[in-house]
Formats: structure tokens, C-alpha cells, sequence
């Protein structure tokens, strides 16, 4: 079998990993989704209904069954990113987007653990767990999720996006966009059910991007003032 030339493993892996970011986005997206409604608020909350409805209770440990893999694939879009920025890249920036996505990965586990922790809890079949196990659980997992892993991701998304206008990498909408999901997640998601979807979103349109530019040739990125 040929081997393969350097030139052309560096322009094929970008684009065959870039894969792992869209699998992310998408796992994501679905174990919110799960969650939200597995886990809910408002009405269902204070009954814990949701609990014995046996729909929702598949459903969030379809989602717990998603996030490990969710995050290996995060990991693996992480590496994505890096490969698309190429030999030149700001330390600092760096720093922080590697710090940012290995916290939100692990913040991200926290909160499925505790929404697993409620389906755990010892009562009897088809019945609610007591009250104060309910409202440790939900609360615990939506802490962890909606105040800190959306908060991590707000700062991966804004190292991201300024890495990629200083050294001209991404295109300027696509860091726009950027920066407009870093408010969002930072500022609306903790009140607003759902926002949290805007990041595996942004996740989804940056490996699209990484894909289509990872199958064509592109100038050394040249950093912008």
C-alpha cells in the first residue's frame, strides 16, 4: 500500500477528524434535549411527574448514555480546532481555549452524574424519589450545566473566535457568530431554557467550516491586527 505524503496527511486530517466536531455538536444538542426534558422545571419539578413517566425516565438515560461520548468526541474536536489553526498560534489564546474545553468536558460529566444520581436514588418502582433528593439532583445538574459548562464553553468559544480573526483562520462572520454565542451562552442562558443549544450550534457551523476548508489548500494564516 502507498504511503501517504506529508502535504497530504496534513490536508486530510483536519478534514476527517473535522467529523468529531459534528458528531459533538449533534450529541449535545440531544442529550440537552434529554435532559431538559427528563430533568424538568417549572411544574413537573415540584411534582417530580416527570419522573414517573416512563417516556422522560428513557430518555435521560438515553441522554447520560450519550454524554461520555459527547465528550470524546468533544476532545477529539478540540484537536480538530488546533490542526485547522496550524503552527502558528497565540500561546495565551491557546492556553485558554485548551483550559476552557478540558474544564467544560469535566463540568459536563458533573452535571450528567448528578442527573443520573436521581435515577439512582432508592424508592419504590414507578414511584417519585423523596422530595429532597429530587430537588438536590435537578438542581445540582442544572448548576453544573447551565452555570458552568455553558460558562466554559463561552470562554472556548470566545478563545476560539479571537484566535482565529488575530491569525485570519476563520472567515469574519463565522467569528462573529462566535461572539455573538458568547453572549448568549453568558448571559441569557441562565434564564432562558434552552439557550444552552446555541453552543453545540456554533459547534456544528465551525466543523462544517473546518471541513470545507480542510479539503482545499489555504494560505499561512497571518495574524491580525
Amino acid at each position: 500500500m502507498q504511503r501517504k505524503r506529508p502535504a497530504q496527511q496534513a490536508l486530510e486530517t483536519p478534514r476527517a477528524a473535522g467529523l468529531a466536531g459534528v458528531v459533538f455538536a449533534l450529541l449535545l444538542a440531544a442529550a440537552i434535549v434529554l435532559v431538559r426534558l427528563g430533568v424538568p422545571q417549572g411544574a413537573d419539578a415540584v411534582t417530580a411527574r416527570g419522573f414517573t413517566d416512563s417516556t422522560r425516565r428513557s430518555g435521560l438515560q438515553a441522554a447520560l448514555a450519550l454524554v461520555p461520548f459527547a465528550g470524546i468526541f468533544f476532545l477529539w474536536f478540540m484537536g480538530v480546532v488546533r490542526a485547522h489553526v496550524g503552527v502558528v498560534e497565540d500561546r495565551f489564546l491557546v492556553t485558554v481555549f485548551l483550559g476552557s474545553g478540558l474544564v467544560f468536558t469535566a463540568t459536563v460529566f458533573g452535571a450528567a452524574a448528578a442527573a443520573g444520581a436521581v435515577l439512582s436514588v432508592a424508592h419504590p418502582a414507578g414511584a417519585a424519589p423523596p422530595p429532597a433528593s429530587w430537588d438536590f439532583g435537578r438542581h445540582l445538574a442544572y448548576t453544573l450545566l447551565v452555570g458552568y459548562a455553558m460558562r466554559m464553553a463561552a470562554v472556548f468559544v470566545s478563545a476560539v473566535s479571537a484566535i482565529g480573526h488575530r491569525l485570519g483562520v476563520l472567515p469574519r462572520w463565522l467569528t462573529t457568530v462566535g461572539y455573538l454565542s458568547v453572549l448568549t451562552v453568558l448571559f441569557v442562558s441562565g434564564h432562558v431554557p434552552w439557550a444552552e443549544l446555541v453552543f453545540p450550534a456554533w459547534s456544528l457551523l465551525l466543523s462544517a467550516h473546518i471541513l470545507v476548508a480542510g479539503g482545499r489548500p489555504r494560505p499561512d494564516p497571518a495574524p491580525r491586527v
